[in-house]
């Protein structure tokens, strides 16, 4: 069984401030609306009609649209990543060796030779201001790396050598296609940004708070997996609700439960002191009597130095809680084994 600890030994084992793997996540999230607002920009780029496919270089040098920010959009449609640039760069002698790409576009066939491509180093997001910072921060004109690239998003699933082809379509490289092709390419788009607008749905979608508690719903996801245990974000246990009223069903951040075993999981990470986790203490005793009562448990996460600085606030929470635990890769671990440990063991 995981045992309590003091805060003093939870402090040691906390993270205090935001890891950067969060706040990279909400920095990707940021752009979003950004492609989603200049989404009709980048439409109107590629639907108009062209003789040559790579007229569409001048066409976007005399738009308003930044260079990064049109091949944000491409890497996007393409679901093109980090990994896929990185592979591109590196086996790219492989994949053209002539350094050339022939493909078939309006039923006719071109050939592009790569200016640049494959460069020294990485291939990245950061190394090509495409990064959400970056992106914000940084207009770029049309380079011959972003000329590479382009062309091999917009044409290579078209390439005349099968292998090729079957290399690239499956990575999504055939947006080239519907160039020129206004409502064909706007559906597409249209149902793209569909998907990506659902990420950002609602005020908080890209708030640490919530990613944080979207990570460990994710941890939680992936580790119990195997165990047949059902995990919901925002969600109730029966017979735990509002003590003032009784009818409310109280919500929890996270709910694990497996049978008729339920644990409640609550969260909170603040770098500035706020209310938020003395509302979680005035709620501590009320939800823990209910709880413990039908024989669950809950647990608390909590991290940050703001909510550290709360120490009446924390050591009521640890007083009416079953386990209480900072947010860091060995504190989910404690997190995992007392879970399993309640679940499976018949005699918890």
């Amino acid at each position: 069984m995981v045992q309590k600890r003091t805060i003093e030994e939870l402090h040691q084992s906390a993270s205090l401030f935001w890891p950067k793997f969060l706040v990279q996540q909400q920095l990707e999230q940021s752009i979003i609306p950004v492609l989603i607002e200049t989404q009709q920009q980048f439409l109107s780029i590629l639907a108009l009609e062209l003789e040559n496919p790579l007229d569409i270089f001048t066409t976007l040098e005399i738009s308003k649209l930044s260079a990064n920010l049109f091949l944000k959009h491409l890497l996007i449609l393409a679901d093109f990543g980090g990994e896929k640039l990185q592979r591109l760069n590196q086996e790219f002698d492989l994949l053209f060796p002539d350094g050339e790409l022939e493909y078939i576009w309006n039923n006719t066939q071109f050939c592009y030779r790569f200016q640049v491509l494959p460069i020294s180093g990485i291939l990245s997001n950061q190394k090509l201001n495409v990064s959400s910072q970056k992106l914000l921060l940084r207009k770029q004109t049309l380079s011959e790396v972003y000329k590479d690239i382009i062309v091999v998003l917009l044409f290579a699933g078209d390439s005349t050598n099968p292998k090729i082809s079957g290399i690239f379509k499956t990575w999504g490289c055939q947006i080239g296609q519907l160039m020129g092709k206004y409502d064909e390419l706007s559906e597409f788009i249209r149902q793209r940004y569909i998907y990506l607008s659902r990420i950002t749905a609602g005020a908080k979608s890209n708030d640490l708070g919530q990613l944080l508690q979207r990570h460990i719903y994710q941890y939680l996801g992936k580790n119990l997996n195997q165990n047949d245990i059902n995990i919901n974000l925002n969600s109730t246990i029966p017979g735990v609700s509002h003590k003032q009223t009784g009818k409310r069903d109280t919500n929890f951040d996270i709910v694990v439960s497996k049978g008729e075993k339920y644990i409640a999981i609550e969260i909170s990470f603040q770098e500035t002191t706020n209310s938020t986790i003395e509302r979680k203490a005035g709620q501590a005793k009320s939800r823990f009597e209910q709880i413990d009562g039908l024989g669950y448990k809950i647990i608390y996460i909590i991290d940050g130095v703001g909510n550290f600085q709360r120490q009446s606030a924390l050591n009521t929470i640890d007083e009416y809680s079953h386990l209480l635990l900072a947010f860091s890769e060995s504190e989910l671990n404690y997190l995992h084994y007392f879970i399993l440990d309640f679940i499976e063991n018949e005699n918890r």
